[in-house]
């Protein structure tokens, strides 16, 4: 297993990071604790989850991820073995994770209320990444294509780094990170932070994949110069890039199958796109999961990649395809179809 520092922490995190977001829903408790003996058998020691997860949000569930590897960690005992990161919902209309049934908010209040939550949830006393799941203002977000007129009304940045920084000070989080960022976000996080000796965001955690290159834009040259390195996420696209949804394939249990929610890659140009990257695989002789993960690995400002499995099988295949060779071959037509077909599913 490959390890890389998390930003300037000094944390040393495997280049996989175990996506837990099924647990509780898709996964039972028992599968979700058979997947963290895995990954930790694997040398995976770096694992992501979410107040608001299991997925698709809802009150039902809402929490339940963060309680199963709570109850691992208590079965276990393997709480220092693991680099855990969670994540506090930004602005949105939910509210059923609030005790006083307010929408979601990077406020102070709700900050205090969902770090306790989640360390009581999670059965531990601390939080190696604490993570904003989306920002407090309005963006172009989870696959929206438009610019809009973004109102102002938005959580400073030094308000919600103060409200972190406390938590910074007491232990029950030990280092920051944004997700669903811009480069200007990033940017004003790390500004404030310098300029008022706050806490510095140590990573920033974006969808990244053959079909959504986006960050390469603007966040790729921040995540190097600023050493806010990527979590990428939905590196395989929600499954598309196995190939398991071509030519209208619907497999029982799958995620499109239970809950139809994977619009973000079902636009315009998707198919032929994916359908490019999946020709590419067999005629190198690799399978499509293989290509996927293994590009987004090799990524200079990628520190680790977020796998996430709903089976034992598909976590092995997972956790396998970082082992292939990356070559300057690949890279070249890797980008030859990034050029003719580019960031269909931003």
């Amino acid at each position: 297993m490959d390890y890389a520092e998390l930003g300037r922490t000094g944390l040393k995190v495997s280049k996989i990071c175990l996506g837990t977001m099924t647990f509780g829903d898709q996964n039972t408790e028992a599968e979700g604790h058979a997947q963290m003996d895995y990954a930790l058998e694997r040398s995976v020691n770096f694992w992501d989850t979410a107040e608001m997860y299991s997925v698709p949000p809802k009150a039902e569930t809402q929490g339940n991820t963060e309680r199963i590897i709570g109850t691992w960690f208590k079965k276990s005992g393997k709480r220092d073995q693991v680099i855990l990161a969670t994540k506090i919902a930004g602005a949105s209309p939910m509210n059923w994770m609030r005790d006083d049934g307010s929408a979601s908010r990077l406020t102070r209040v709700q900050i205090d209320e969902a770090v306790e939550k989640s360390l009581k949830r999670l059965q531990t006393d601390y939080i190696d990444l604490y993570q904003l799941h989306w920002p407090d203002r309005a963006i172009r977000v989870f696959g929206g294509m438009t610019f809009a007129d973004y109102p102002q009304d938005f959580e400073p940045f030094e308000v919600i780094l103060e409200s972190l920084g406390r938590h910074v000070e007491k232990g029950n989080i030990r280092h920051i990170g944004v997700s669903n960022e811009t480069p200007w976000g990033v940017m004003r996080f790390v500004e404030e932070a310098e300029r008022r000796g706050l806490p510095r965001v140590a990573s920033i955690q974006n969808a990244y994949s053959l079909i959504n290159r986006v960050f390469e834009y603007g966040l790729a040259e921040v995540a190097l110069r600023e050493n806010v390195g990527l979590l990428a996420y939905s590196p395989l696209a929600q499954g598309y890039l196995t190939g398991k949804y071509q030519k209208g394939a619907l497999p029982v249990g799958s995620r499109k199958q239970l809950y139809n929610r994977l619009q973000r890659y079902e636009g315009p140009g998707a198919d032929a796109a994916i359908q490019s990257y999946l020709d590419l695989a067999a005629e190198v002789g690799l399978t499509p999961t293989q290509l996927a993960l293994k590009f987004c690995d090799t990524r200079a400002f990628t520190t680790s990649t977020i796998i996430g499995a709903s089976t034992m099988e598909q976590l092995k295949a997972d956790i396998d395809a970082f082992e292939i060779p990356w070559t300057a071959d690949l890279e070249a037509r890797v980008d030859a179809l990034h050029v003719q077909r580019p960031n269909p599913c931003p």
